[in-house]
């Protein structure tokens, strides 16, 4: 098996049984702050898109020999193809002499999705990138920068300067309602060759796939319109020609489709898209504490009364926890130091964050991932053997923090 990671779709190695209840694990909207607009009563109400005139989605193609659905295909392919871009990268790499020297980065696609040459894309394609180019539909190449980065969802934005073109851009459709079996097609770059259109039909949903960052992404959709490396960041359109999904990865043991791609949803897209405009990240909330996620050693060592969930090994004073009434460890008595930690023992068990059961890391990190600072979560934990809630108002997630 290939892998292919940091600018080509990340590749799984998973099985098919696994595929089959919706669990991979993988190793993998908008405007500038300027264009917030307020209601009557003040309240800021998020970013106003500044679409290119849409083309009409009528027969283009009335020619013998042609199907209907052969037609409403080459319609939305000549429809969207000019808001689709071509994404090249070069990284600074240090020589022998450790001098920093370019080299040649990655390739994807992406979205043009604003007039003002906003573009939306995947994370992995351009991270670590020192020098972005965009090449449009006529061939031109545009400098670009990355405005933003949503490594928990592998999303970004770049942004680059059209001058007087008038662009053409994709319209965000709606991901809540899709259907297994409704058709789609996907346009991209796949090895640099050139765009291309795969079609195909939607496979699953609610897909959760980890991705190689560590990180869970929830809700993918999987189809089997082809898509391979360099599709990466581009449009899955539905037959009308709106972006329900952006391409992100592919199972595949030979480094080519086998037909199981998956693409982010375009509402979560939506969702993180206005902060990676105007905080460059996206801002969720957080539990101001230290967490320790369980295993046995641990439990046999300080006798726990549950072999799985957060142990919280310490709070932070005068924190959003510590005001919930939720414990950290003892500070006073010593700690154990292991898997490069130190973990202070006494502290309460964390066992549920809102809907979702915590017994990892991870799942802390999945429960939290579309909170905002300021929301209110409930947290369920464990504290002398009994079960017990709390309600904590989240702050903001620090952004050095790393799930390991």
């Amino acid at each position: 098996m290939k892998l292919y990671s940091r600018g080509q779709l990340v590749l799984f190695s998973i099985a098919a049984a696994v595929l089959a209840v919706g669990v991979v694990t993988a190793v993998f909207l908008v405007g500038d702050p300027g264009s917030r607009t307020r209601s009557s009563a003040g309240d800021e109400i998020g970013f106003v898109l500044v679409p290119g005139p849409e083309p009409i989605l009528v027969p283009t193609t009335t020619g013998e020999g042609f199907t209907p659905d052969e037609v409403e295909t080459i319609s939305v392919f000549e429809a969207r193809n000019d808001g689709v871009v071509n994404i090249s990268t070069q990284r600074l790499t240090m020589n022998w002499f450790f001098e920093a020297v370019p080299e040649q980065g990655q390739s994807g696609s992406g979205s043009i999705i604003d007039q003002r040459g906003y573009v939306l894309t995947n994370n992995h394609v351009v991270e670590g990138a020192s020098e972005v180019n965009v090449t449009l539909a006529d061939g031109s190449t545009m400098s670009g920068e990355i405005v933003g980065a949503d490594v928990e969802n592998d999303l970004a934005v770049l942004r680059f300067d059209p001058g007087d073109r008038q662009l053409a851009t994709i319209p965000l459709g709606d991901s809540s309602d899709l259907r297994v079996g409704q058709k789609v097609l996907a346009i991209g770059n796949p090895f640099a060759i050139g765009r291309t259109l795969t079609t195909g039909v939607i496979s699953g949903l609610g897909r959760s796939i980890r991705n190689q960052d560590s990180y869970i992404i929830n809700g993918l959709i999987q189809t089997d319109a082809s898509i391979n490396p360099g599709n990466s960041g581009g449009p899955l359109l539905n037959s009308r020609g709106e972006m329900i999904g952006i391409n992100t990865m592919i199972y595949s043991q030979s480094g080519g489709s086998i037909g199981i791609g998956f693409a982010v949803p375009v509402d979560t897209a939506r969702r993180v898209v206005p902060d990676l405009i105007e905080f460059g990240t996206v801002r969720r909330g957080w539990i101001e504490l230290i967490p320790v996620q369980i295993f046995p050693q641990l439990v046999r060592y300080a006798g726990l009364p549950v072999d799985e969930g957060l142990l919280i090994s310490q709070v932070q004073p005068g924190g959003n926890a510590e005001e919930a009434g939720l414990r950290g460890g003892n500070t006073r008595q010593t700690p154990i130091r292991t898997r490069g930690s130190t973990i202070y023992l006494g502290g309460d068990i964390i066992s549920r964050v809102g809907d979702t059961r915590v017994r990892t890391l991870a799942n802390l990190f999945e429960a939290l991932e579309e909170t905002r600072p300021g929301d209110s979560i409930e947290i369920t934990y464990i504290r002398g053997g009994r079960e017990r809630e709390t309600m904590v108002e989240l702050v903001e997630r620090p952004s050095r923090l790393r799930l390991d």
